[in-house]
């Protein structure tokens, strides 16, 4: 009944983008944070973004920050993440994950112990 579900993944080649949409069914989003992860054959599992619960803070590690950027839209239920300028090494499964954040609103949460629902994964090729 409360699953998360990824879309938007495909195949795209070098300087390309893609929006991945994680879409909530059977709760709101409207009290979790949300982030994204992926995962890529012999690399560690790595958070790409999270957004706060009130859509007012937003976290990327070095790796993407200023190619990727990722929004909110409660009225659809539904988070965002748009990937530009995709390299060769963004090549992954990108999962989404939602964290309980009722008290904090601005709260980001940066380990993956933190969420309590997952998504199944979408898979992101970027082809050499």
């Amino acid at each position: 009944q409360l699953q998360l579900v990824e879309s938007g993944g495909g195949l795209v080649q070098p300087g390309g983008s893609l929006r991945l949409s994680c879409a909530a069914s059977g709760f709101t989003l409207d009290y979790y944070a949300i982030g994204w992860f992926r995962q890529a054959p012999g690399k560690e599992r790595e958070e790409v973004s999270c957004i706060s619960s009130s859509g007012g803070s937003t976290y990327f590690p070095d790796s993407v920050k200023g190619r990727f950027t990722i929004a909110r839209d409660n009225a659809k239920n539904t988070v965002y993440l748009e990937m530009n300028s995709l390299k060769p090494e963004d090549t992954a499964v990108y999962y989404c994950a939602a964290a309980s954040t009722i008290y904090k609103r601005d709260y980001l949460p940066l380990f993956s112990d933190e969420y309590d629902y997952w998504g199944q994964g979408t898979q992101v090729t970027v082809s050499s």
